[in-house]
């Protein structure tokens, strides 16, 4: 430790600039804020997208597609990953998806058929595909959809 780091202390050394207190002060008369316009004006702020009255760039461009707000993102997970990470437990859960970090936490997870599954094991999950489905129960094993 040195003497210069005892003080000032961290909260006295960044003081903020004080604005418009005479021209000695090197921040005086116009306090920063440059000469005129809207921007110089107390209360002067600029919408986001506005051009000065010109026809604004997102109102130029044309609109296209559909964005369903209803969409449901699911984390797509192999079948080959699952059977690598547990190898040797008889039950997966999402959550031990969730806490092995092979789908983002709180996400819907989806199983894919990629890969080979080669022991029995009861696997829940939010939606399986038809293929994972069937290399599942061709093992012995089972697939629990949490949703219909």
């Amino acid at each position: 430790m040195n003497l210069y780091e005892l003080y000032p202390f961290p909260e006295e050394r960044s003081q903020r600039k004080r604005l418009g207190r005479g021209n000695a002060s090197g921040q005086g008369g116009t306090a920063g804020r440059g000469h005129k316009g809207q921007k110089a004006r107390s209360g002067g702020k600029v919408a986001p997208g506005f051009e000065g009255g010109q026809m604004p760039l997102f109102r130029r461009l044309p609109k296209r597609g559909f964005k369903n707000p209803f969409r449901v993102e699911y984390q797509p997970v192999a079948l080959g990953t699952i059977a690598s990470a547990f190898a040797g437990k008889a039950e997966v859960s999402v959550e031990d998806l969730y806490a092995a970090r092979l789908a983002r936490e709180g996400a819907p997870v989806k199983v894919l058929s990629d890969g080979e599954l080669t022991s029995a094991m009861r696997i829940t999950a939010h939606k399986f595909s038809k293929k994972a489905v069937e290399k599942i129960s061709a093992v012995g094993g089972t697939a629990v959809a949490l949703e219909g």
